[in-house]
């Protein structure tokens, strides 16, 4: 009985400590996320250029990508045991699992997009997702909805085994954990989302659209090759010289550093989450119910690092960051016009 009442505060301050560490780390991040995609959306917005069907495939990515960002410190959450109602468990999980799957499929519709203007350019503009647009977003959004409601619509394990240990002597809790004697229902990602479910989103849905994504980059990368090969090689034809000219150089080390931020980006935006996601199946083998440091800064990490990938891609053109610069100078020019007065005086 007194070993009990040791142990009791002692798992409410470990949940309550791995709560805050979820905040610490996924709170930069998110903030970083949501103002990036701001900055962006407004820089596509300013700019009457930018409005056509490309851009807005590439806005709807950034809006996924934004509500990621509002939703990523509550994804790691869902690796806690937590006591929670019914109703309030099915959307702590359901939705941000949603915004995910459809960042994701938002992703590889951008990446299909701008794959066919390079491989297919004759065909690009009578492409269908151009001239049905409202069709292609339903697309990008609807399927992810429908396959994270599965739980609510009974694909769960609300009837298995009894989990209420999960928050054991709930009664003898402190009032600042989540492990609260008013909340019935032990919430826990293994009650939502059966081991199926699971395996399928993972191995179905999330793998395939990451692989697919890579292969479509590499594609590009290797026509991107060959067509450079075929310029320096009309360069040579014309100038009538067999050696590399400054031109073919500067090409070559273009193609080079294109190469590299390629590769760069992939390790670090998507070797993370693919870590993390192979050690969720991991902790599913071994079947452990126990909260994991390594497992939640894993998630953290994991989900921030692929919610980068819109930003490189957005930060990288400079038509999208533009009005922000433009904003930035002249809040620069007017605060040193204010210092030089002020100096005068």
């Amino acid at each position: 009985m007194e070993g009990g009442l040791l142990t009791s505060p002692v798992m409410a301050h470990a949940l309550i400590s791995m709560e805050n560490l979820v905040y610490i780390i996924t709170v930069p991040l998110s903030t970083s996320i949501i103002l990036a995609n701001l900055v962006i959306i407004l820089g596509i917005s300013c700019n009457r250029q930018l409005h056509n069907t490309p851009n807005y495939f590439f806005l709807s990515l950034l809006v996924a990508d934004m509500c990621t960002g509002v939703a990523l410190p509550f994804i790691p959450l869902m690796g806690l045991n937590r006591e929670l109602s019914f109703s309030s468990c099915l959307v702590a999980h359901i939705f941000p699992n949603f915004l995910f799957l459809a960042f994701l499929s938002n992703l590889v519709m951008v990446h299909y997009e701008r794959y066919i203007c390079i491989v297919d350019p004759l065909h690009y503009n009578t492409l269908w997702m151009h001239r049905h647009f409202s069709l292609a977003l339903l697309i990008v959004w609807a399927p992810p909805l429908l396959f994270a409601s599965l739980p609510a619509f009974g694909w769960s394990n609300w009837s298995g085994p009894d989990w209420n240990d999960c928050c054991e002597n709930a009664a003898k809790f402190p009032p600042l954990s989540n492990c609260t004697v008013n909340l019935t229902l032990c919430c826990s990602y293994r009650r939502v989302f059966p081991n199926a479910f699971i395996y399928l989103e993972v191995y179905g849905l999330v793998l395939p659209a990451i692989l697919i994504i890579a292969g479509m980059t590499g594609r590009v990368l290797w026509i991107t090759r060959g067509q450079m090969k075929d310029i320096c090689r009309l360069h040579r034809a014309v100038e009538r010289g067999n050696q590399a000219s400054d031109q073919e150089q500067r090409l070559n080390l273009r193609y080079t550093r294109c190469l590299v931020a390629v590769s760069l980006t992939f390790l670090a935006c998507w070797v993370p989450y693919l870590i993390y996601m192979h050690v969720c199946i991991a902790f599913l083998i071994i079947d452990t119910k126990q909260n994991s440091i390594t497992h939640i800064v894993l998630s953290c990490i994991g989900i921030g690092s692929m919610a980068v990938v819109p930003m490189v891609l957005g930060l990288a053109n400079k038509q999208y960051t533009e009005p922000a610069f433009k904003l930035l100078q002249k809040l620069r020019d007017r605060w040193r016009a204010r210092g030089s007065d002020e100096t005068a005086i």
